[in-house]
């Protein structure tokens, strides 16, 4: 009996973590973040408050592993066609089109807006979203500086934070719409200061 009662237990719990889930992304898009509430989404996912309490201590918990629970993983990288430019920019037009999409708009602003004023929050988005993300960037501009199409002295850290920080900057601060167009003049102003110096 106690077999088959573990799997059952566990099933029920994955269930509601992710009615869970799902009731916070879509609560967070209807209300957002400052009227979003556990007992909101706790009534929305047909669950105790109680239940998110013992896996979450906060709202701005839930967002986060509802936010990031289905994000894959970076083991891939970015494609080396060896067009760095290219690859770049291929990437960054399916990124944009993300970033376009409401649905995913309203989780990642409020995650960004709390975490301003929560450390804790932000060191964990930053650890389990952006670290990632950037290092795959970082993995393809040191293949890039191998191959030869940037140059040997760049530091290849601070050449992906030169794509990466003003596209997001661009989407945060809606300073600007995020178009193929702006992505592919970024990527090809960013690269023009990356290349190899011509000897003298």
């Amino acid at each position: 009996m106690a077999n088959k009662t573990a799997p059952d237990a566990s099933r029920r719990s994955e269930r509601s973590r992710r009615a869970i889930f799902d009731a916070a992304l879509s609560l967070v898009g209807e209300v957002g973040y400052d009227k979003l509430t556990i007992e909101g989404i706790a009534s929305r996912a047909g669950v105790g408050k109680q239940t998110i309490y013992r896996w979450w201590p906060s709202k701005a918990a839930v967002l986060l592993d509802a936010f990031t629970q289905d994000v894959e993983g970076y083991e891939a990288g970015l494609p080396d066609t060896g067009d760095l430019a290219a690859d770049l920019k291929f990437v960054l037009r399916a990124t944009a089109d993300e970033f376009n999409d409401e649905k995913w708009q309203a989780p990642y602003r409020a995650l960004a807006a709390a975490g301003a004023n929560d450390a804790e929050l932000s060191a964990r988005f930053v650890e389990r979203l952006l670290e990632p993300g950037i290092a795959v960037y970082v993995n393809r501009m040191r293949a890039a500086q191998e191959a030869g199409e940037i140059g040997p002295e760049v530091d290849v850290r601070v050449a992906a934070e030169m794509v990466l920080s003003p596209f997001s900057q661009r989407w945060l601060m809606r300073t600007g719409e995020l178009t193929y167009a702006y992505v592919d003049t970024l990527v090809d102003m960013v690269l023009a200061g990356l290349r190899p110096r011509a000897s003298a």
